[in-house]
């Protein structure tokens, strides 16, 4: 089994996600206790596309996240680094569009999409500012960016309940449903390791992202982050 490490190789994490994939968004509603559907509902708010509109949803997996973007009209591009993540969304959904792609060197023209979205996808990405810049130049000036990430729970005494009880018990539920329960030990590390929300929002704007503002969700089990590409 293939777990990757805080150091996010590429490979590495593209490998990891290929084996987790047949149950990824399985163990996605039982880690989230149900919650993802809310947060991706409010997400999905947050990047407000219309029909005729081009999103580029990073990140996409199985293409859960770009569903209600197609199902809405939206011309909307899946795109991941694990090809086994296409693959299952292909099957499921062949009217979509999906693309294998790094984020850090996006395989797009400058300023092609009006929105750029992408869920819990940024903090396994070890050059995250590089990608925040790839989103930047993909999108079209006046467009937006959205991203869904774990982040760090806003009261005190809940976040020590996240971390020491919540996100031990991950593993041992992926280990009876996971192909690759190890990869879910990675995935808690991850989110521990990751930025808080005001330093993650500076990231943005350093960027080039203007206007950039934050959501906690679930008392800031996850945030929205949302920024602008400033108008010609």
């Amino acid at each position: 089994m293939n777990r990757a490490d805080l150091n996010k190789k590429t490979t590495d994490i593209a490998s990891m996600f290929d084996e987790v994939a047949p149950r990824y968004d399985l163990m996605n509603g039982i880690a989230s206790l149900g919650q993802h559907i809310y947060w991706r509902k409010q997400t999905v708010a947050a990047v407000d596309a219309r029909p005729g509109q081009r999103v580029l949803d990073i990140a996409a997996g199985t293409g859960t996240s770009s569903e209600p973007f197609a199902d809405a009209g939206v011309d909307v591009v899946a795109a991941d680094l694990s090809e086994g993540m296409l693959a299952v969304g292909r099957k499921r959904r062949p009217d979509m569009t999906f693309v294998q792609a790094d984020v850090t060197d996006l395989p797009f023209e400058d300023e092609e999409f009006d929105a750029v979205t992408m869920s819990y996808g940024l903090r396994n990405v070890a050059d995250f500012p590089r990608a925040l810049r790839e989103m930047y130049r993909v999108t079209k000036p006046g467009g937006r960016i959205v991203v869904l990430e774990f982040s760090t729970p806003t009261f005190a005494p809940f976040a020590a309940i996240y971390k020491n009880c919540v996100l031990p018990a991950i593993p041992p539920v992926a280990k009876v449903l996971s192909s690759n329960p190890e990869s879910y030990v990675y995935l808690g590390e991850s989110i521990l390791d990751w930025p808080g929300q005001a330093e993650l929002a500076q990231h943005f704007a350093d960027a080039g992202w203007a206007d950039v503002k934050y959501r906690n969700l679930t008392g800031g089990i996850v945030a929205i982050h949302r920024g602008f590409k400033p108008s010609k």
